[in-house]
């Protein structure tokens, strides 16, 4: 078997936000917002995913919206990038989705609460190891919980859960790992099974349930990640690049024979580390196939150091698991 990233709007939207699928959605609220508990009992998907609509190609989105059955409005976004001013717009989508329940004439007594769920391909808050983080206003010092219904944030930061498939305990540990690892499974696992909304929602995944159609958009979203990929790998190169260029000018300009040098030992030291760099994804590719973002983004994140190292380590590595469980390590 295959599966198909629910990180991809195409995939995310025809596993949470399809009509037939609301068990699905119901279940991964009530992991994510609620903790386990089964608060959710129905909701109503706002816009459901259909398979003949045309699924832009962009890097921010909002993907689903659902109203329960008490009212409350839920709004879900699954962001790969950490774009800039993202937690403004995270908290512009919270008000805004709150503001536009009224209607000309109406009084606030109409407003129902809105919960905004986040789930980031990226470290988020680096004060907290949280997985899953909520916030609702309170006082400063005595913690007295103002309209806790009304406005809530749910973060979900996948990079910072490390639980491997043996260690799932609760079943938003199962939700979790379903976001983050889907790709990286050949079968359904057993302790997932045991779940029918995570075995639903793996049986959706599998590409071979998907049309042709289907296949094809998905092949054109995750072109366009892997090229938004190439694009901030080469911009953080580029950028490099230029400040070493702007450094050796201005030592040239000052006649400082020390800027030169370091100038010049700065820009072999990147271009070996860059080279080094190079050549381990190539090795890695031809051993595991397409590496997904997670992966690339933690071997551009290595020195040189931890590069050798990874050099030195490659060949004990059996699976892409193993890879990203070493990198995530290291």
């Amino acid at each position: 078997m295959r599966f198909i990233s629910p990180k991809t709007d195409f995939a995310f939207k025809k596993i949470f936000g399809s009509d037939g699928n609301k068990d699905i959605l119901i279940s991964f609220l009530n992991s994510m917002i609620y903790g386990d508990r089964n608060i959710i009992q129905d909701l109503e998907i706002i816009d459901p995913y259909n398979a003949g609509n045309t699924v832009d190609l962009k890097d921010s989105y909002l993907d689903v919206k659902a109203i329960l059955a008490d009212g409350i409005t839920v709004i879900i976004e699954m962001q790969v990038w950490n774009v800039e001013a993202f937690e403004k717009r995270v908290v512009y989508n919270l008000c805004k989705t709150y503001t536009n329940q009224l209607k000309s004439g109406q009084g606030y007594s109409f407003l129902n609460p809105v919960i905004a769920l986040t789930i980031t391909d990226f470290k988020l808050f680096a004060d907290t190891q949280k997985v899953i983080t909520r916030f609702h206003f309170k006082e400063e010092t005595e913690k007295i919980s103002y309209q806790e219904k009304e406005l809530k944030l749910v973060f979900v930061e996948l990079p910072k859960f490390k639980k491997k498939l043996d260690e799932l305990e609760t079943i938003a540990d199962k939700w979790i790992y379903f976001i983050k690892e889907a790709p990286n499974l050949e079968i359904v696992p057993d302790n997932m099974k045991k779940i029918p909304q995570i075995d639903k929602a793996l049986n959706i995944a599998n590409q071979a349930s998907l049309t042709v159609e289907e296949l094809d958009k998905l092949d054109k979203q995750e072109m366009f990640l892997r090229d938004r990929q190439g694009e901030m790998i080469f911009a953080k190169r580029e950028g490099r690049e230029e400040g070493r260029e702007e450094g050796r000018e201005e030592g040239l300009e000052e006649g400082r024979l020390e800027g030169r040098l370091e100038g010049r030992l700065e820009g072999r030291l990147e271009g070996r580390l860059e080279g080094e760099r190079s050549l381990l994804l190539r090795q890695l590719q031809r051993r595991f196939g397409e590496l997904n973002l997670e992966t690339l983004n933690l071997i551009e994140s290595l020195n040189s150091e931890q590069l050798e190292s990874l050099g030195d380590t490659i060949w004990e590595f059996t699976t892409s698991e193993d890879l990203l469980n070493w990198l995530q390590t290291h």
